[in-house]
């Protein structure tokens, strides 16, 4: 799999990402999904004019903010962008 872009924005209890690509973002989901207890996220939304997607991970007692931002800086695949405010 070729590296794509992922743009983290932390919320609080939560951070938002945007995936360069809806079949990344199934693919990133599907990996979140094997790595933590990750059973859900909130819907994906897709904006046709960039091709990326954007969704809501929920920080858990497992996984905290640190632990999350560590898990996606490990993925190969992944290059972890900045969101800016």
């Amino acid at each position: 799999m070729n590296k794509f872009r992922v743009w983290i924005r932390p919320l609080g209890s939560c951070c938002r990402l945007r995936v360069d690509g809806c079949q990344n973002a199934e693919w990133l989901l599907a990996r979140l999904s094997r790595s933590f207890a990750f059973k859900s996220c909130e819907p994906m939304n897709v904006d046709i004019a960039t091709s990326s997607c954007t969704f809501q991970v929920l920080y858990t007692s497992d996984m905290s903010r640190t632990r999350f931002d560590r898990l996606m800086a490990s993925i190969p695949e992944v290059t972890v962008m900045s969101d800016p405010a």
